[in-house]
């Protein structure tokens, strides 16, 4: 399956909600399809759209703080065979430019993985009345669950990534620092701690960090800066 690409090195998020939103569309008939995905602080961001009608709604929803897809990532629950003509008190902004659009009824579903919600997929249709039945509400569920769980193992394993990054930067630094430390104890005849208090109180009084300063000592010896003045 195509949310199988979600954990790939060379996964492209972008690519794969397009993808997942052009499907939808093709598989319940839907006028168009868009997809709102949450970030790290929580607030809704467009992500894709089968249409760019359906980007402009998405984004108009996003700046009026109103419509289908923020009520589905705001209670976790779907949004069914909603009524766009009739939906302007419920959706006083949206309902409208929606209409206006070409679009007469709407259906949202949360991305979720048990209780936590990432983010929601707005079903476009052209027709008013059910055009959902019982059947077409849990594959369309489905393929949102499915997304999101993709979704949630892509975020695991860049945050895996970033955190190994983040390790080995700290390790290369701590290298770097003990080979600086060496020079200023041949340079100054003093012990390991006195060597890294030397570096450590220069950095602090000269406003410099200590990777820094210590990549400069270890870089050129012949040109390292007096440890001992103010």
């Amino acid at each position: 399956m195509e949310a199988a690409d979600t954990l790939t090195a060379e996964f492209n998020l972008r690519d794969f909600l397009h993808m997942l939103t052009a499907r939808t569309a093709d598989l319940v008939g839907a006028a168009a399809v868009g997809m709102l995905l949450a970030d790290e602080h929580d607030e809704l961001q467009f992500m894709a759209a089968s249409q760019d009608n359906a980007m402009w709604l998405e984004l108009f929803q996003l700046q009026s703080r109103e419509g289908p897809c923020l009520e589905a990532f705001r209670t976790g629950h779907s949004v069914v065979n909603a009524d766009l003509p009739a939906a302007g008190g419920r959706w006083p902004l949206f309902a409208p430019r929606a209409v206006a659009a070409g679009f007469q009824s709407v259906h949202a579903f949360p991305l979720r993985v048990r209780r936590e919600v990432i983010g929601a997929l707005n079903v476009f249709g052209t027709a008013v009345g059910a055009d959902f039945d019982d059947s077409d509400v849990p594959i369309v569920q489905a393929l949102a669950d499915v997304a999101a769980i993709g979704l949630l193992q892509q975020r695991a394993l860049l945050r895996e990534q970033t955190l190994t990054d983040q390790l080995q930067r700290a390790l290369e630094s701590r290298v770097i620092i003990e080979q600086a430390k060496g020079v200023i104890i041949r340079a100054y005849g003093v012990s390991p701690d006195e060597a890294f208090t030397l570096i450590r109180t220069y950095s602090r009084r000269n406003s410099r960090r200590i990777a820094d300063l210590a990549l400069a000592i270890v870089t050129d010896p012949a040109d390292i800066p007096d440890l001992t003045l103010p």
